[in-house]
């Protein structure tokens, strides 16, 4: 007798992978603007009169082949160009939190660049914040997620007096879900040093910093991080490894690193995904968790960075485990709603969620 293909067993491969659809995750490092799907974006382009380099998805897709990170901040530009209002940053950051749900991320700590649309369509702080909120609100009643907002200065992009406006009102937001400052954006050439008022004026409000470093520059820009602007995570950091004695310190201090590999790929900080040295950050006895970052611009999604490190990298999947673990530990939340996801999703055995 013949076996349905709806009966056929899972391949080894596919069963992994949805193993890891089902494992229990946490993600500290994903951009909403950059988690937009092709058709969500050209629907969005088509609404607002936005004239694109792509009328198809598939052309999209071809749009999205990265040069350098110069090339992709050009295209995540003019991505942004397209979010014109605040039912678009409602819609997005809903949509965005129910794939969330659909890989089982159950808290995600999003980062969020509110500079551009006050910039390119003078859609206030607060009411942009605001719009975040409930979304957030609607997804974690209909979908079990919880959610925090980064909001990053976007360095080269925004000025330092405009960075410290934005903070400003960053800081009175807490209440509707903003957890931290960030930095984002292109390194070389764009150090923290002219942000320092922005960050000092966060770290002194209470709000965390959470900066990207480590990336497309070398060792001086993580310390810059650290040291000027406050950072309590670093985004990447894959960089680390030029310095022993930041690595030391990284170890020492125990600060989480925000990894994302095939982002890493796609700008050309590694060669290629087997190439990544996420195996030798985690030798070093580093402190790790595993990212997307702009899982829309790199094809990719957290579950998806989850099974090309076990594929490529050699990850077990206990490694894996422990990484989710790490996120949840590194998390903004306070050590009251840790514990209680932890309770409810991450206490469970691997038999749990592998079954």
């Amino acid at each position: 007798m013949l076996t349905s293909a709806a009966q056929a067993p899972l391949s080894a491969a596919a069963a992994t992978y949805a193993t890891l659809l089902r494992l229990p995750k946490v993600e500290l490092h994903v951009h909403l603007e950059g988690a937009i799907p092709a058709a969500t974006l050209l629907a969005l382009a088509r609404r607002h009169g936005v004239r694109l380099p792509a009328r198809t998805e598939a052309e999209v897709t071809d749009w999205l082949q990265f040069r350098d990170f110069p090339h992709f901040a050009e295209v995540y530009q003019a991505i942004s160009r397209c979010i014109q209002t605040t039912d678009d940053l409602e819609q997005l950051t809903y949509e965005f939190l129910r794939e969330q749900a659909r890989q089982a991320i159950w808290h995600t700590e999003f980062t969020f660049t509110a500079w551009t649309h006050f910039h390119n369509w003078g859609l206030p702080y607060g009411e942009q914040f605001a719009a975040l909120h409930q979304a957030r609100q609607r997804a974690e009643r209909d979908f079990g997620v919880s959610s925090l907002i980064i909001v990053d200065i976007p360095r080269g992009y925004a000025s330092p007096q405009q960075a410290l406006s934005m903070t400003e009102q960053v800081v009175l937001a807490q209440a509707s879900g903003v957890a931290a400052l960030g930095l984002g954006g292109y390194e070389v050439g764009n150090p923290v040093a002219p942000y320092w008022a922005a960050f000092a004026l966060a770290h002194e409000a209470g709000l965390p910093c959470v900066l990207h470093a480590g990336e497309t520059a070398g060792p001086a820009s993580i310390w810059e991080a650290l040291e000027t602007g406050h950072s309590q995570r670093i985004g990447h950091g894959v960089r680390c490894l030029e310095d022993e004695r930041l690595v030391a310190h990284l170890r020492e201090h125990r600060i989480p690193l925000e990894v994302c590999p095939s982002s890493n790929v796609c700008l050309k900080v590694v060669d290629h995904y087997a190439a990544h040295p996420l195996p030798t950050l985690l030798a070093e006895g580093l402190y790790v968790t595993l990212n997307s970052d702009d899982p829309a611009l790199f094809s990719t999604s957290l579950t998806q960075e989850y099974y090309k490190s076990h594929c490529e990298l050699g990850l077990s999947l206990a490694t894996l485990a422990q990484l989710s673990h790490n996120a949840l530990a590194a998390s903004l939340l306070s050590p009251t709603a840790q514990a209680r996801l932890r309770d409810r999703y991450f206490a469970a055995p691997p038999a749990t969620w592998a079954a």
